[in-house]
């Protein structure tokens, strides 16, 4: 396919008006004219990368990857690090291999299904996850790999890369330009490298970059198209270099891509025109699905034929080995293969994602058992710890079971924290299902049990210090039913049940009449004077039924309604399961609750409602503003003395960097939380991985560790709070998290604290 003429035509457009705005030198060469320096080379670069980033439409490729892995020095450690395939003993090299098929639709949607593998080990390394990425690169863009690494080629990529004019290659009419680049401060999302770059159309031949996270140092080197040829703005052949460090393991690992089109549409002006006007909501025929495993070929013979690398003859010799040792041990006892298979899956199951086949039930996915836990502190909360578990089963026409158990303990209460979220989707289309969550909340406050008994109109006088209905134990069971009626627009109903339990109940016991009321003052008494006093006469409670009004335990019953929207969903269909993903507007619910007496031995009533609205507004170059605004009230109280939101509430259990969006204020204490009836709330949260640190000359050897950083602004208007505001920072690794706040309260300094959470493996 040659270039279309609406390539051409934006080519001769835009070369005019960029020499009118950049106004570069001219190269000088053997006829005397002035030379191009790095600058300006970069600055045309920069200029037609916006132009080469979107010329593609899309395309249809083969996809094939060759991957050898080397581990120099390895422990136990090694088996137990998440998406780690099984090694072998006495085995450090290894090889694999897979081939598939690749779409990919404008702007940056793949779909990658891997028809076939094989190799020496288990699967192929995928690098915890992030090996297709690396595959799925477009040069132009101005962040690379998923939104991870700023380009060098990005419009501000000049405050943060300095570059170099390496060497000239090439006659006057093929010129070629070898330019390299560094980062101004180490940061894991700056890369270096080098490109080459074509000095008539000024694009990209060749592309290098290094780019570094907590565990790997990767070096991706991508080969273009040719000038002139189809697929001249499209890579062609990947080298990736992998090297892993961590407690004492070494392991080098070695991956070539080659890329074979089949067919490629560029960009045309009436068939843009034409998309503008369809609903662009459904991403169906391009999104990424993932891929059955067992569907793969596994043949020799198969690579044989198709493979577009030949082998090495180390890797020969590897495969080689491999066939030997298994033909060797391909007749075991039928007890060892047994007791060694089990192992081998137990071993995967503790350490691996899987994936069973059910026949014709569907099958079973979970994440590993043994998950690097998520350890939190906070000046608020103390140390936390949380744990998560998934399991899933699939059934025939895409419904599904999803059951989700955590566990969690808060170390500073000696609180330990279970629940149990199952969802069943029976309508996957129209995302149907039925929603049943059994847990324990967190422990509840309540002045208000003490407030009313002592405002009770009887004549005795009773001490209530020893009666302590301050805090209770939640038992929490909720039943939805979840439906959405169009796109975006999603109703709920279903009902929740609470039944509330004193810590610490007590009892209610009268005052005689010769000792003084507990809240006047204290009058001693000599000692021999106390036991010369006559026995008190029984004191009946002249208000009846005021001990029914006593209760350690409280029940509630409530209907609940829901009802969310947000406008232009993005989704795909995988299968017939509808999977929603995100949207370029602000999102809005509406969440009501009536609590009923009379019901299950509920005893009180009241009335919950809550409005909710979040917005993500992306910043470009990794950068996102968070917005969020809550208001919500309790009304019609009788007997039910626990505010408890859904919305406005805090966990005692570690929620990491990917919170609520920055809806958590982070020094509240958790009274707060429980003391009002009504509140109105609002969350500003900024996300840039180029915020304060990177701009310290003295701090370039720790910018290199931080992936992003905040800045938080929350504010909250209830009663005796008016208002609560605080700020924050916030720094975010692959490592941990941590976080700086200062809270002020009616517009005084309150205190200042900080967060801290252990997330090695979780993001």
């Amino acid at each position: 396919m040659k270039r279309t003429v609406y390539t051409y035509l934006l080519l001769c457009l835009s070369f005019p008006l960029f020499l009118f705005k950049v106004q570069a030198a001219t190269l000088q060469d053997d006829d005397g004219q002035s030379p191009l320096n790095v600058d300006s080379i970069m600055q045309k670069v920069r200029f037609y990368a916006p132009l080469y980033e979107s010329i593609i439409d899309s395309y249809k490729a083969e996809l094939y990857i060759k991957g050898t892995v080397n581990l120099q020095r390895h422990n136990q450690i090694l088996k137990f690090m998440p998406t780690m395939f099984r090694t072998k003993k006495s085995v450090r090299e290894y090889v694999m291999e897979t081939y598939s098929d690749l779409n990919f639709t404008a702007p940056d949607i793949y779909n990658q299904k891997v028809k076939a593998a094989i190799g020496t080990s288990s699967k192929l390394w995928e690098l915890d996850g992030t090996l297709p990425e690396y595959f799925h690169i477009n040069v132009y863009s101005p962040v690379l790999l998923n939104d991870r690494l700023m380009s060098p080629l990005a419009s501000n990529a000049p405050k943060y890369y300095t570059y170099r004019l390496d060497s000239v290659l090439g006659d006057e009419h093929n010129r070629q330009y070898c330019i390299s680049f560094e980062p101004r401060n180490e940061n894991y999302q700056l890369v270096s490298g080098s490109l080459t770059v074509s000095g008539n159309v000024w694009s990209i031949r060749e592309m290098s970059f290094v780019s570094r996270s907590e565990l790997f140092r990767l070096k991706n080197h991508i080969t273009m198209g040719h000038v002139g040829a189809d697929d001249e703005f499209l890579p062609v052949h990947y080298l990736l270099n992998a090297k892993l460090r961590f407690l004492g393991n070494v392991a080098y690992a070695d991956y070539h891509a080659v890329m074979h089109y089949k067919s490629i549409r560029e960009k045309d002006p009436v068939k843009v025109k034409w998309q503008f006007r369809k609903s662009k909501y459904d991403l169906t025929d391009s999104y990424t699905i993932r891929t059955d495993t067992n569907a793969y070929r596994r043949d020799t013979a198969y690579f044989r034929d198709m493979r577009p690398l030949p082998l090495t003859m180390r890797e020969q010799q590897l495969y080689h080995n491999y066939y030997n040792v298994r033909d060797t041990l391909l007749n075991p006892s039928k007890h060892q293969k047994g007791v060694t298979e089990w192992w081998g899956q137990l071993g995967d199951a503790l350490i691996s994602r899987n994936t069973l086949d059910m026949a014709k039930m569907g099958s079973i996915r979970f994440s590993p058992l043994i998950n690097p836990f998520l350890l939190s502190y906070s000046r608020s909360n103390g140390f936390s710890y949380r744990q998560d578990f998934r399991y899933t089963l699939l059934f025939a026409g895409d419904r599904m079971l999803r059951v989700r158990p955590r566990l969690g303990y808060n170390f500073s209460r000696r609180e330990l924290y279970w629940s149990v979220n199952s969802d069943f989707y029976y309508w996957p289309s129209k995302q149907a299902s039925l929603h049943l969550n059994i847990g324990n909340g967190n422990r509840i406050y309540s002045s208000d049990v003490l407030n009313d008994l002592k405002n009770l109109p009887d004549t005795a006088r009773f001490d209530f210090s020893q009666l302590h209905l301050d805090y209770f134990r939640d038992l929490y069971l909720k039943l939805r039913h979840s439906w959405e009626i169009t796109n975006g627009l999603t109703f709920d109903v279903g009902i929740s049940m609470h039944r509330r339990t004193a810590i610490n109940p007590g009892k209610l016991v009268p005052i005689p009449p010769h000792v003084p009321d507990p809240d006047s003052p204290i009058l001693v008494l000599p000692d021999d004077s106390r036991n010369q006093l006559p026995a008190p006469a029984p004191n009946p409670d002249p208000t009846p039924g005021l001990q029914n009004k006593i209760r350690t335990t409280y029940v509630s019953f409530a209907p609940r309604v829901r009802l969310s929207w947000m406008p232009g969903q993005y989704y795909y269909m995988e299968g017939a399961r509808k999977v929603n993903l995100h949207s370029r507007y602000p999102g809005i619910s509406v969440d009501w609750e009536r609590g009923l007496k009379g019901i299950l031995g509920s005893k009180g009533k009241y009335e919950r409602i809550e409005v909710d609205a979040q917005y993500t507004i992306p910043m470009g170059q990794l950068r996102d503003l968070y917005l969020r605004l809550g208001w919500g009230a309790f009304t019609n109280q009788e007997e039910m003395y626990f505010v408890d939101f859904a919305n406005f509430t805090r966990s005692n259990l570690p929620v990491g960097w990917n919170d609520e969006i920055g809806g958590v204020f982070q020094l509240l204490r958790r009274q707060w939380f429980n003391s009002s009836r009504k509140y109105v709330r609002g969350h500003l949260m900024f996300d840039s991985p180029f915020l304060l640190i990177s701009r310290l000359p003295f701090m370039n050897k720790v910018t290199r560790f931080v992936l992003s950083e905040r800045l938080y602004l929350n504010a909250l208007v209830m009663p005796m709070l008016e208002p609560y505001i605080e700020v924050g920072y916030g720094i975010g690794t692959n490592i941990f998290d941590f976080g700086v706040f200062a809270g002020f309260a009616n517009n005084k300094f309150s205190e200042i604290g900080c967060t801290f959470t252990f997330e090695l493996f979780n993001r």
